[in-house]
């Protein structure tokens, strides 16, 4: 009897664990996606919203507000995933010198939870990110920059 009760404990230990570990990679995986979506997307629209007949003529760096957000939220939209409900906020959006601030919340079934009978926990993963675009200057014959 001592020996049947030591398998169900081992057995009971063994799917408690599985159901931790599974919960826990679903949040680091969705983290992780979340923060990596976030950064390549803010480089790729700001590289888009480079407003290049500014730098032709005046050698100033600067990026159009409106392609920015259109193109953040675009390729934003390409590639999140479909589970969740998104918050995206934009803080400030400079359009010289090119600085953004954006901030993420996941909303959605992965983030909600039940431990024993009590009611569901619910929580949001945010990400934020701070980017400025930098521009490297080098020079081109003559003593001209760019």
């Amino acid at each position: 009897m001592k020996d049947a009760f030591w398998g169900i404990m081992i057995i009971v230990i063994g799917i408690t664990s599985i159901f931790l570990v599974y919960f826990f990679q679903s949040i680091t995986n969705t983290g992780e996606h979340n923060y990596e979506l976030l950064k390549e997307t803010t480089e790729a629209a700001m590289y888009d919203a480079l407003d290049l007949a500014a730098y032709r003529y005046n050698r100033i760096i600067r990026i159009d507000r409106e392609v920015f957000v259109e193109s953040f939220l675009r390729r934003f939209a390409q590639d999140a995933t479909l589970q969740h409900q998104y918050h995206i906020v934009f803080y400030d959006i400079n359009e010289q010198p090119p600085k953004v601030s954006i901030k993420i919340q996941t909303l959605g079934t992965e983030t909600a939870t039940t431990i024993g009978n009590s009611d569901a926990i619910n929580f949001q993963l945010t990400h934020t990110i701070d980017a400025i675009l930098e521009g490297k200057e080098q020079n081109v014959g003559l003593g001209g920059t760019i």
